[in-house]
């Protein structure tokens, strides 16, 4: 059973949008069920409230390495820092011990320095016989 999330009015959340997959926005009213959600676009959304994801306000600005200190853990919430990180050049973050590469296309500087590879570094202990 899926947990009962409280969208009130004023909730910064997610909803679905046909164009950019999620868009942002703050609840200014609730009709039953339905969430009318003013957008950081500019649109008025009307979204079923079990559709509506909330929004992790409390993330900085360039994201998190490791996904696991995300508030919400669901799917607008990993895109948009994947997102963040990747339009900063960060182009790997943790979940847990699962690194995510996002492929640059291009040469990053600093990305196969001694520095940067200690901090990605997998550490690797030798299997024994038993």
């Amino acid at each position: 059973m899926a947990p009962v999330l409280n969208i009130v009015i004023g909730s910064h959340v997610w909803v679905a949008d046909k164009d950019l997959t999620w868009i942002d926005g703050e609840v200014f009213k609730i009709d039953g069920q339905n969430a009318h959600v003013c957008t950081t676009k500019g649109k008025t959304v009307t979204a079923n409230v079990s559709d509506i994801h909330p929004k992790d306000t409390e993330a900085p600005p360039d994201g998190v390495d490791d996904m696991t200190r995300l508030s919400y853990l669901h799917e607008p919430g990993v895109l948009d820092n994947l997102a963040v990180r990747y339009a900063k050049n960060i182009i790997y973050t943790y979940t847990g011990n699962i690194l995510i590469a996002i492929n640059p296309f291009q040469r990053l500087p600093n990305l196969v320095d001694v520095q940067t590879m200690e901090k990605y570094k997998v550490s690797c202990a030798p299997v024994g016989l038993y």
